[in-house]
């Protein structure tokens, strides 16, 4: 199956782009918008004059922010299994999953 690109035209760092994608046009269009907000602050915070610098720098600043992202949701992740180990020590012995149910979907009938 093909997936159907689109072809969008977006402006960063005021030049513009002809950006081919199958992601939606407003999506395309968001992360263009993005990347220019980046190129814009990198560019009004120092006295780079070097177009490709100042694009080097913003790119750092996304990557970092994924990244930060990526490690918070790691984060959260551990957070929340630690809550529901909590909440499953607290339950009645009966009550507790085993960890074959929680590993393996039951394919007996619940009725």
């Amino acid at each position: 199956m093909t997936v159907k690109k689109t072809l969008v035209k977006v402006t960063i760092g005021g030049d513009e782009y002809s950006l081919r994608s199958d992601r939606p046009d407003d999506y395309t269009r968001t992360v263009a918008d993005h990347v220019d907000r980046a190129l814009k602050e990198v560019r009004a915070s120092g006295k780079i004059v070097e177009i490709h610098k100042a694009a080097i720098l913003a790119a750092l600043a996304i990557t970092d922010d994924l990244f930060q992202s990526r490690l918070a949701e790691h984060e959260m992740e551990q957070r929340l299994t630690a809550l529901t180990d909590e909440i499953v020590r607290l339950l009645p012995p009966k009550k507790r999953p085993s960890r074959a149910s929680a590993t393996f979907a039951s394919t007996a009938d619940d009725s």
